[in-house]
């Protein structure tokens, strides 16, 4: 059972308090390894005091096998599974109390440190194998998007004089990009490292940073796209789908308004019922900022869940049988507070049943 270095310092700590115990001539500390063949082994990663003298396994040494007069074990054991062990060496026995009493905590302590270690060392493998499969993943998704943009540019070219069909590839291009971003940010995660939260309440970033899009660009080029996919699901739906008026005249971080609008929209259509409309209503303000909905026709969310719904991992009571991560909407909110704008869920009148307002203020939030 190979250790930590944490793991053989917390052994040094925990022998060392005895140093003022002149009745403790030595201690041992072994851990389980298994054996080629036959039981496991029991092999030293530390001892007190600190000497020249060499250790060996249990099953090299078959001295300590044998019973001694003032030598006795103490198991590292949990959940019925040996650990490992600490021997003790003292002057006389029987122990007195408060020796008994400091060594037991000692044991116990050593137990809960290798317990920890090995489920860092789990974890460590668990994660080490996920990131080499998802990394396969990623190659081989490249593959299939890379022929995808290549058909559809194809097909382009023979839509050439035929404008209506023409921006249905030009928007399935638009996807494929948005694919590749996405592919290239999961593959830049392993570059970065991960900023601590301020707080214990603070949120993760849930966004990759690679995604950030740039903070001057103009947001309704970004917008068609998803009014293109907002129609065509709603085609396909049969459902009325209602077009704004007009595309708003904002920029700043225009990526993550996209994100937030994409979130709002994909949970509009998959969450109200079948035949309710949907809608992107947009609205200027007075004072520069921008209000944009996304309302649906459903009924509306039950009050006691309008909040609870924005947080990471919550889901409403009527989408839990449904396939999701309850992640959308956390991510949309931390957004918009990121961007100095709000997110927030209002009822409106028939057929406006949900609406998830999103405000954006006249001018770009400071850099995050």
């Amino acid at each position: 059972m190979p250790v930590s270095e944490r793991f053989l310092s917390l052994v040094t700590q925990q022998l060392n308090q005895f140093a003022d115990r002149p009745d403790v001539t030595a201690l041992v500390v072994y851990v389980t390894e298994p054996a080629a063949a036959g039981p496991p082994d029991l092999v030293p990663v530390g001892h007190w005091p600190p000497s020249a003298r060499i250790l060996t396994s249990l099953s090299t040494d078959t001295s300590l096998r044998r019973p001694a007069d003032r030598r006795r074990w103490l198991p590292l054991r949990h959940g019925g599974v040996l650990l490992g062990a600490l021997q003790v060496e003292t002057a006389a026995l029987p122990w007195p109390e408060p020796l008994r009493q400091r060594l037991h905590a000692a044991s116990l302590c050593l137990t809960e440190g290798l317990c920890l270690d090995l489920e860092h060392r789990r974890l460590l493998l668990r994660l080490e194998r996920q990131q080499q499969q998802l990394q396969v993943l990623l190659h081989q998704l490249r593959n299939p998007l890379a022929a995808l943009r290549t058909f559809a540019q194809l097909l382009l070219r023979r839509l050439e004089h035929d404008p209506r069909n023409r921006s249905l590839v030009e928007g399935l291009l638009q996807e494929e990009r948005q694919l590749q971003r996405y592919v290239e940010a999961i593959s830049s995660l392993e570059e970065s490292e991960p900023a601590l939260p301020s707080s214990a309440d603070a949120m993760p970033l849930l966004l990759p940073p690679s995604l950030n899009g740039e903070r001057q660009l103009p947001l309704a080029p970004l917008l068609e796209p998803l009014l293109q996919r907002a129609a065509a699901t709603a085609a396909l739906q049969s459902r009325p789908w209602h077009a704004p008026e007009r595309l708003p005249g904002w920029q700043g971080d225009s990526g993550a308004v996209a994100e937030i609008l994409a979130n709002l929209l994909e949970n509009a259509f998959r969450y109200s019922p079948a035949g309710a409309a949907v809608g992107l209503d947009v609205q200027g303000q007075p004072d520069g900022g921008w209000v944009l909905a996304v309302w649906d026709g459903g009924e509306p969310i039950p009050t006691g869940e309008r909040e609870r719904i924005f947080e990471p991992g919550q889901r409403g009571s009527r989408g839990a049988a449904r396939p999701g991560t309850g992640l959308g909407l956390a991510l949309a909110r931390q957004l918009a507070t990121e961007l100095g704008g709000a997110l927030t869920l209002v009822n409106g009148s028939p057929p406006r049943g949900n609406s998830f307002q999103l405000t954006l203020p006249a001018a770009p939030a400071p850099t995050r």
